[in-house]
């Protein structure tokens, strides 16, 4: 029922074939503190920020963008990563910047425009339609297939902001997340599965981190985050497929670092209903 609530509000953007789109989510940007998981992977985000704007692409934001269940302060969020939002307020200005809430970002439901932008609006989904193959794409933070992290989640911010983030910090990991929880992870993408196979869509969500590239026999993928040890992941939509792609440092044989791109896992054509 939260699924079908949130397809029904959704944004709705076209999909073509000269259509680009990347899909990023749970990058969880903090205050810059020893629990910011964000901030290492920061000059990575920004690089492949700068790749696709570059390239024409429209940036879709799905949930947890900032951590406000561990932060109180947006204000603070902004002023320790005023790179990434230059380059976000970029995307947004041009008109290519499209942004879902998440769970631990639920308050931007109505208080968006008071922490970005003037006229900013937070959606609870985009919905990817393609009026020539009849096919439809729900993009959504994926949160909505657990009760506790949508209905209830002043309970939970509750419980990671006044015990579970203390207790984190000496190496406990918080039970209550799915992205932490391996059980609760994998009932949460069997939900989301069976709501895509039921509809007859495509879905593509973050939440539990684990990035996942469906198959045209698979209708669920997954973004993954950006806050990985190794780097970030996202998913591409360009002439109509959908790929898995991950960003990281790599070494040249100078010896020299850069920012390089992966592929992960095959194209999936997008195909008609």
């Amino acid at each position: 029922m939260r699924m079908d609530t949130s397809f029904q509000q959704a944004l709705k953007l076209p999909l073509g074939a000269d259509s680009r789109y990347i899909l990023f989510s749970d990058c969880h940007r903090g205050e810059g503190r020893a629990d910011d998981n964000f901030l290492k992977n920061e000059l990575i985000y920004l690089t492949a920020l700068k790749y696709y704007y570059n390239c024409g692409f429209t940036c879709l934001e799905l949930g947890d963008g900032d951590e406000l269940w561990e932060n109180r302060s947006m204000k603070k969020i902004k002023e320790m990563h005023p790179h990434s939002f230059e380059m976000l307020e970029k995307y947004y200005r041009s008109g290519r910047m499209y942004l879902v809430y998440g769970n631990h970002d639920m308050i931007k439901k109505e208080a968006g425009e008071q922490l970005f932008w003037p006229d900013v609006r937070f959606y609870p989904g985009i919905v990817l339609e393609d009026p020539m193959l009849h096919k439809k794409l729900f993009l959504t933070h994926g949160h909505q297939a657990e009760v506790m992290n949508s209905r209830f989640w002043k309970i939970n911010r509750f419980l990671v902001r006044y015990l579970w983030r203390p207790l984190e910090l000496l190496g406990v990991p918080d039970p209550t997340s799915a992205a932490k929880n391996n059980t609760r992870k994998e009932r949460t993408e069997k939900r989301l599965t069976a709501w895509a196979v039921k509809q007859n869509l495509i879905l593509i969500t973050g939440h539990t981190h684990r990035p996942m590239a469906g198959s045209e026999k698979s209708p669920y993928f997954n973004t993954g985050s950006c806050v990985h040890p190794g780097g970030i992941t996202g998913i591409e939509i360009e002439n109509r497929c959908i790929v898995l792609v991950k960003w990281l440092l790599g070494t040249k044989n100078d010896q020299t670092v850069y920012v390089k791109r992966e592929v992960l896992g095959e194209k999936v054509q997008i195909r008609e209903c």
